[in-house]
């Protein structure tokens, strides 16, 4: 999901986000594919977090490194 912050002087209620109210400076999660329908209303919305590509979607985590066990001395 991307993410766009509303840039309107008052509250808005969205249908396509299940006719929730959104406040002035919310950021809220839009579908992917829907993205380009706020942020082309420049002066309503804007760009918080770009839909994923295909790539970054497919592409694997990096892997979580465990802290080395503390030795025990002599």
């Amino acid at each position: 999901m991307a993410r766009v912050r509303y840039l309107g002087p008052e509250p808005v209620t969205v249908p396509e986000l299940g006719s929730r109210e959104v406040q002035p400076d919310e950021v809220v999660e839009v579908p992917d594919e829907r993205f380009e329908g706020y942020v082309c209303q420049t002066a309503n919305w804007e760009a918080v977090e770009e839909p994923r590509t295909e790539e970054t979607k497919t592409a694997a985590l990096p892997l979580r490194k465990t802290a080395a066990k503390p030795q025990k001395g002599d």
